[in-house]
């Protein structure tokens, strides 16, 4: 028995003992801190669900070129940030995308596919400098893929939701979520 809770108690420390190497406490918490960003800010969180919502409504080509353009601006307003660049009204453009992907959602806003990379890239920019400018200081490179990885994750989960509410012939629903979006920006504007 006594040999049992020894064997136990050494294994329940094994987990905490490979994280307490410094190496790797960085890049785990690196890759979570960039994993976590997107997913616990209310206004990233909304505007990467729009630009997959939005594309849905779109379809055809732009189902992947704007959320592609999306995350490659991230990447460099990323970049940008992380060599301590901050891009001029920042989070005033952050909630500006929320207004203007939250409105082109709830009118489904049909705008040529070219026209659409070019605004969405625009917001991608300014989401990615944001991201950027909020790295830790070690494992940058991590937490950058796991911002890249949250971002692709919501504009897939804004894309399937906007079809299956196309599927279900609802799309109401998704309009109404858009206007919830674009009421937020609005809020968070006057805040």
């Amino acid at each position: 028995m006594k040999k049992t809770m020894l064997t136990a108690a050494a294994l329940a420390l094994l987990p905490t003992a490979a994280l307490a190497h410094p190496s790797l406490t960085h890049h785990v918490h690196g890759f979570m801190a960039g994993v976590s960003h997107p997913l616990t800010g209310l206004d990233h969180l909304l505007a990467m669900l729009s630009v997959g919502l939005w594309a849905s409504q779109k379809g055809g080509r732009a189902m992947w070129l704007w959320p592609a353009a999306f995350v490659m601006a991230m990447i460099a307003g990323g970049a940008i940030g992380m060599m301590g660049i901050g891009l001029p009204l920042v989070e005033p453009a952050i909630i500006a995308s929320l207004l203007v992907l939250g409105v082109a959602v709830a009118a489904t806003l049909m705008l040529p596919t070219a026209a659409g990379v070019a605004l969405i890239a625009l917001f991608g920019l300014f989401h990615g400098n944001a991201h950027g400018l909020e790295a830790p200081g070690s494992g940058m490179g991590l937490y950058a893929l796991g911002f890249v990885l949250s971002t692709v994750t919501l504009h897939v989960m804004g894309l399937a939701l906007g079809l299956s509410a196309q599927r279900m012939q609802r799309p109401v629903l998704i309009r109404a979520g858009a206007v919830l979006i674009a009421a937020t920006g609005l809020v968070m504007a006057f805040a």
